[in-house]
């Protein structure tokens, strides 16, 4: 049984219609990301961007989407606010920016293979500025 194309259309259309209505949340669910959703959302973001690189996907254009994802999810659920700064709002811009990093460093980490080399630099560069542990590099 086949459906006819316009039902088809109707049938995508209808979760990206509902996408807005689902990730604006309530009242409820405004509390600011706390340490645990933060690291979810970076781990998804993360899973996102290598998937998507193992797909072919232009590695901008994986970081940009799986960024893009992370930050309308946090606007969505807790309405710009994150423990980590407390007593701000954070604008949309300031939201892409913090997840598009938080993407880029958990690609690095779980799929470093998957990042351009000249990328993988520069997260080691700021990761040894920081003191932190740098990922593993890529064989």
């Amino acid at each position: 049984m086949s459906f006819p194309v316009r039902g088809a259309r109707r049938l995508l259309v209808a979760p990206l219609v509902a996408l807005p209505l689902l990730l604006a949340g309530g009242a409820a669910q405004a509390a600011p990301a706390t340490q645990a959703e933060m690291n979810l959302y970076t781990r998804i973001a993360a899973v996102n961007v290598c998937i998507s690189r193992t797909a072919g996907v232009d590695f901008d254009k994986s970081v940009a989407i799986a960024g893009e994802t992370i930050a309308q999810l946090i606007q969505g659920q807790h309405q710009g606010q994150i423990q980590q700064v407390p007593g701000k709002t954070l604008t949309i811009e300031e939201l892409r920016k913090g997840s598009i990093n938080s993407a880029v460093l958990g690609a690095a980490e779980i799929c470093p293979k998957s990042v351009p080399p000249e990328v993988m630099k520069k997260v080691e560069a700021a990761l040894k500025q920081a003191g932190a542990k740098a990922p593993a590099p890529s064989k």
